[in-house]
């Protein structure tokens, strides 16, 4: 044991390590910055509520960081570790739906008694990667990753499953980022060309009963919340005083900053212009107070990690390394791509929050988990390339 942990040491990350902490460390003071006027005007709370609840969460975060980064990824493939995942992922994920409550538009929570909320969801994110990860790189090292029956239905259905659980909460946009994160790992997974578009019609075929659940409850999944929101994408201004308003003020905090900002705390469109700009819209507060420095802060810092993650995976030989890599990757740029995409205007605004950044608990435990993970499959990549 002690030579394991010497030479994961001697083979630690540092710059994903400093990414990281940079950008918890970023997060959390403009989590300060952004909250404390709503805190008090909104709840009559202190102005450093969200700021300590976040230190908190990083208290509990960094811990399990470092845990998950000595954690030897290979133990993932057993099969009562992929078993029991799995059954905990579905258990929260059919409790939500009935013990769960709404935050956002979606009912994606549940109340944990002394511990606070959790988000199933969340969990779900990183139980996919490391579930398809572990099952793909045995049928791989099987030589039966191919075959669509055998290797590639089973965890599929469970994908399916997971999926359209969330769909029914109702939370599209996390359904969307898992769907499109499992495709990337299958992606990695060594499969031929024919095979993945053949799964590529399975999954289609599969969302079909999905798409027709929706379309028979159109009317409690697509909420006049969720229309506006469209409406609110193609033009916010025609709609800022109801659905666009979030929007419109987002952009006005981005273009109010321009390029040098208006100076750390000083921002006008958090004395209650964005609701919870702590959270998903923290983005517009960065640009607003501190220019391109943070904008560069955070997209430089969410793009080396995952520009790391993919280098990873395209230079180990190991295919569960290669997969988890490219999952936890996947999963960090999408996000983050969806909520900055929604918050300049690429795509309609989802409420997902920006990954290191954002306030929330179960986001950034399970974020920190996920670079754990990543951070052993490269101190392991690290030395079997120096050995």
């Amino acid at each position: 044991m002690g030579n394991y942990f010497k030479k994961m040491i001697r083979n630690f990350d540092y710059p994903l390590f400093t990414a990281y902490i940079v950008l918890c460390l970023f997060g959390l003071v403009m989590i300060y910055s952004a909250s404390m006027v709503w805190a008090v005007h909104e709840y009559n709370w202190p102005p450093d509520y969200f700021y300590r609840k976040q230190l908190k969460n990083l208290a509990v975060s960094i811990p399990v960081f470092l845990l998950a980064a000595f954690f030897p990824y290979q133990n993932y493939k057993r099969k009562k570790f992929m078993v029991f995942s799995i059954a905990i992922m579905f258990v929260l994920l059919v409790l939500v739906h009935f013990v769960g409550f709404s935050a956002g538009g979606a009912q994606s929570w549940i109340q944990v008694p002394g511990f606070g909320s959790i988000q199933p969801s969340e969990f779900a994110k990183i139980v996919i990667i490391v579930y398809f990860a572990s099952v793909f790189a045995k049928k791989y090292e099987a030589g039966t990753i191919d075959s669509i029956n055998k290797s590639i239905l089973p965890p599929v259905t469970f994908l399916v499953l997971a999926i359209g659980s969330i769909m029914l909460e109702t939370d599209i946009g996390t359904s969307l980022i898992i769907m499109t994160t499992a495709i990337a790992v299958i992606a990695a997974s060594g499969i031929k060309l024919k095979t993945f578009t053949k799964l590529s019609g399975i999954l289609f075929l599969f969302m079909i009963p999905i798409a027709t659940i929706l379309y028979l409850f159109r009317d409690y999944v697509f909420t006049d919340s969720r229309k506006g929101r469209i409406l609110a994408f193609l033009d916010p201004f025609d709609y800022i005083q109801g659905s666009g308003y979030q929007v419109a003020n987002g952009y006005i905090a981005i273009g109010t900053g321009g390029v040098k900002g208006l100076g750390l705390g000083n921002s006008i469109q958090k004395m209650g212009y964005l609701p919870e700009p702590q959270t998903d819209v923290i983005m517009a507060v960065i640009s607003e107070e501190t220019g391109l420095l943070g904008t560069f802060i955070v997209i430089g810092g969410l793009g080396f990690i995952v520009l790391r993650a993919l280098y990873i995976a395209m230079r180990t030989k190991d295919p569960q390394a290669r997969m988890l890599a490219a999952g936890i990757g996947s999963v960090i740029g999408i996000q983050t791509f969806v909520n900055i995409g929604g918050l300049t205007g690429l795509i309609p605004l989802t409420g997902v929050p920006l990954p290191f950044i954002s306030y929330g608990g179960t986001s950034i435990v399970l974020l920190s988990l996920s670079l754990g993970i990543l951070m052993n499959v490269s101190m392991f990549y690290k030395y079997q390339k120096n050995k």
